[in-house]
Parts: structure tokens; C-alpha cells; sequence
């Protein structure tokens, strides 16, 4: 039988692997998918999406056992954790399910199966009926990547987990470590200490959420051991030692090494990217430290071979794979296609409570020599954020004092995962202080604070 000849084949259904195939149809190109396991790949499946509808859950927990605060009473507050997690896999299969409706809407064809590039513009997709032959001009691999696991902590799924065991927990946690202080380890550390586990985060770097803001990093860790967690940085999980519903962890801190017990260990050390079984290092596509190197338009340096999402490096965000995808995609169809820029590109992590920011930290800013003005707005003296009851956090802007140019926003507080999308947009518009300061922001809302952030970089606040 003839290989089936498409103009692009996608390895890969994540955000970026989806999108990508949706544009690429949308532009005229004949588009086939390889997806080994689940559409929508980790994000929707593993991550994003039912990590977020754990957190709704917490959140709403919590909120009910402060009704007293609203002047609501309700009885003896409590959760069943296998019904939250059953909401979570049901919110992520439902989109799933949504990712299957837009390519057959799109007309592009999916095969399931493990896809390997034998040779360039060939795909061959092992499936449960055998192998399929595809042809392509055009590759995007687009295989996401997993957990790190550091020899010593591998993951077991009953006493060491990995975020998919802590997905589907075998039980609830009563005494939680969580290896690692980055976006998944603090969720999780979040969600799981909100329902009543007690956790103690470890974390290598000298601050939780180390790639954060340092100012935020430390507002955060406060707003942490006040809700009873607790942070170990500077730390190291150096070995665990398994026993029947025991783990000892061995944890160096200040050269002296502790031992700890815990029923449970979540580890979140980072990924790796999925580079393996691929064929891509004989086809000449450079690897560095299992994520394919590419350049600003994720072209690998093989003709017609290129690589989007968390296989071709960091930010490893979501939203970051899909705009690679669109961009990919246009780019094949030989349109006039714009790179994506990393420092443009908002992060934001869903703990409580929520932390987002876009572009430079304050120090980094430093360190590439800018001279910079610093606005700060605390949430206590917004309207909003008392009515809410959410009067905690903090809204950090930092100025080019030069041009105006805002360089970086930093957020800690109730939806600021929402609320960082006004400081994107200002800096692929390449907005000055001037602007927002011109700029009309709605009352009562949360977003006044960004207002007054900006104000407060020039001397010119008014509700502090």
C-alpha cells in the first residue's frame, strides 16, 4: 500500500501539536496527527486542566469554612476526595473529547499510534492494526515532555508520587512532602495542604518559587506557613528510605542532614523533554539535555523538521506551545509569521494564593543594566479586594526609567492569573507608564490596583 502524503504531519496532540494542525488546516494544508495516547496530550489530560479543577475544588472548600466571615452560616464543612477527583478527570475528559470534535471539524486526520521519523518527510506510526506509512514535506514534533525523577526519589505510586499519581491519589495525604517549590510542586503543595495535609515543601534554591520576583517569592512563602505549611529552602531531599506507609526522608539543610517522616512524597523537580524513540538524532537534529534545539521560528536546522512546546525548551507553558504552533503553521503555509518572545509571555501559578508575572523581575532588570522605576500596590488598599475578603497581595510593576517602557509586572493575590493579561497585552503593544497611566480602569475592580502599581512607580498614587 502507497504511504498517505499530507503537507504537514504533527507528532504530538498537546496545545501545541492541536493548534498547530488547526491552523495549518485552516491555511489549506492537507494535516494528519500522530497522538500516542490521549488528544490534548498532558496539558488537558495530565496538567493544566485537571490540576485547575483540583484547585477550584480547595478553593470553594475553603471558602465555605469562612462562611462566617460573609455572614453565612453552614454545617460541618467536609469533602469527599474521590468525588473531586472525579470531577477533575471529568472536566479533562469532556475537553479532550472537544480536542477529537475541532481537528474532524477541520478536517484534519488523526492516527493513533507511536510516530518515529525513519528518514526526512517520512512518519512511520505503529498502531494496534500494525505500522502505517505517512509522508509529509513538512514535521512539527510536538511530543511534550514528563517528570523528572533524581535517582534515589523515583516515583512508586504509592508512597512517591508524581504529578499523575497525585492526580489520582490512592488516598489522602496526612503527612506530605513535595520535592520541589516550582508551579506543579506548590499547586499541589497548595491543594492537598488546603485540605487538611501537613506539608512541608523542600526546595534546592534559596526562595519557593525561585524563578518568581524575589519580593514575591517572599510574600509568598509567608502567605504559605500561615496556612500551616512548611518551607525548607536551600534544602536538598538527599535520599528516602521506603517502609510499609512510612517514607524517611533524608533532608540536608545548612550542611547537617535531618530525617523526616512522611506518609507521602510528591516529586516535582522539573521534566524532560520526550525526545526518545523518535529517530531525531539520526535525522541531525541537535539534542540538549532532552530538548531539541532550535531557533526563534522553531526550525531544528533540518529542512522541513521543527519542534514547538516543552520538547524545544523553556518557558514550558502551554500557552507559549500554542502560539509556536500557530506561528509554525503560518510560517509552512508561507505567511508572514512573527517568533514568539519568551519574556512576553505571562506565567502563572494557581496556589493559593495565585501568582503571575510577565517580563523582567526587578533584579534581572538590574542585571541587564537598566536604570528602573518600581511601583508597588498592596491589596489592602483596594475596594474590591476588602468586598471580596481577598485584602492579601500584592501588585509589582518595573519601569524602564529612561523610556517609559514597562519592562515586567509581578502579582500575588486573588486572580492574578486573570489579571496579568492587562500587563501581555501592554507589552506586545509596546506600552509606556504614560499610557497606563491615561488609561480609564473600571471601579470597583481589581484591576484599579495596576493602576495605582504604575502610579506609585512615578510618585503619583492615590490610595496609599
Amino acid at each position: 500500500m502507497a504511504a498517505q502524503s499530507y503537507d504537514l504531519i504533527v507528532i504530538g496532540s498537546g496545545p501545541g501539536g492541536y493548534v498547530a494542525a488547526i491552523r495549518a488546516a485552516q491555511l489549506g494544508l492537507k494535516t494528519c496527527v500522530v497522538e500516542r495516547e490521549h488528544l490534548g496530550g498532558i496539558c488537558l489530560n495530565w496538567g493544566c486542566i485537571p490540576t485547575k479543577a483540583l484547585l477550584r475544588s480547595s478553593e470553594v472548600f475553603h471558602l465555605m469554612e469562612r462562611a462566617k466571615e460573609f455572614g453565612l452560616s453552614a454545617g460541618k464543612v467536609g469533602y469527599d476526595l474521590d468525588a473531586v477527583v472525579q470531577r477533575s478527570r471529568g472536566v479533562a475528559n469532556q475537553l479532550s473529547g472537544g480536542i477529537g470534535h475541532l481537528l474532524k471539524k477541520n478536517k484534519v486526520t488523526v492516527v493513533m499510534g507511536e510516530g518515529t521519523i525513519p528518514a526526512k518527510g517520512k512518519v512511520s506510526v505503529k498502531t494496534d492494526k500494525g505500522s502505517e506509512e505517512l509522508t509529509a514535506k513538512n514535521i512539527i514534533v510536538a511530543t511534550g515532555a514528563r517528570a523528572r525523577e533524581l535517582p534515589g526519589l523515583e516515583a512508586d505510586g504509592d508512597l512517591v508520587w508524581t504529578y499523575k499519581h497525585a492526580l489520582l491519589p490512592p488516598r489522602m495525604p496526612k503527612k506530605l512532602l513535595v520535592i520541589g517549590s516550582g508551579a506543579i510542586g506548590i499547586e499541589f503543595a497548595s491543594f492537598y495542604n488546603t485540605l487538611g495535609a501537613d506539608t512541608t515543601v523542600v526546595e534546592v534554591m534559596d526562595r519557593v518559587l525561585p524563578v518568581e520576583d524575589a519580593e514575591i517569592s517572599a510574600f509568598a512563602k509567608k502567605a504559605f506557613e500561615k496556612q500551616g505549611m512548611k518551607i525548607m529552602e536551600k534544602s536538598m531531599v538527599k535520599q528516602l528510605d521506603r517502609a510499609k506507609g512510612k517514607v524517611t526522608a533524608h533532608i540536608e539543610a545548612g550542611g547537617k542532614i535531618e530525617k523526616h517522616d512522611f506518609d507521602t512524597v510528591i516529586s516535582a523537580v522539573g521534566i524532560v523533554g520526550n525526545v526518545e524513540g523518535l529517530g531525531l538524532e539520526a535525522l541531525g537534529v541537535k539534542i540538549d539535555r532532552t530538548h531539541v534545539v532550535t531557533d526563534e521560528f522553531c526550525r531544528t536546522g533540518v529542512d522541513g523538521v521543527y519542534a514547538i512546546g516543552d520538547i524545544a525548551g523553556a518557558p514550558w507553558l502551554a500557552h507559549k506551545a500554542s502560539h509556536e504552533g500557530v506561528m509554525v503553521a503560518e510560517l509552512i503555509a508561507g505567511k508572514h509569521a512573527h517568533p514568539v518572545k519568551p519574556e512576553s509571555i505571562a506565567g502563572c501559578t494557581y496556589c493559593q494564593p495565585q501568582v503571575a508575572s510577565v517580563g523582567y523581575s526587578e533584579a534581572k532588570a538590574k542585571e541587564l543594566g537598566y536604570d528602573v522605576k518600581v511601583g508597588r500596590f498592596p491589596f489592602i488598599g483596594n475596594g474590591k479586594a476588602i468586598a471580596l475578603g481577598e485584602s492579601s497581595g500584592l501588585i509589582k510593576t518595573v519601569f524602564d526609567a529612561k523610556t517609559g517602557e514597562l519592562l515586567g509586572a509581578h502579582m500575588i493575590g486573588a486572580e492574578v492569573t486573570e489579571l496579568i493579561q492587562g500587563y501581555v497585552v501592554g507589552r506586545q503593544l509596546e506600552t509606556t507608564e504614560e499610557d497606563l497611566m491615561q488609561t480609564v480602569f473600571p471601579h470597583p475592580t481589581l484591576s484599579e490596583m495596576m493602576h495605582e502599581s504604575v502610579l506609585d512607580a512615578y510618585g503619583k498614587v492615590i490610595h496609599m
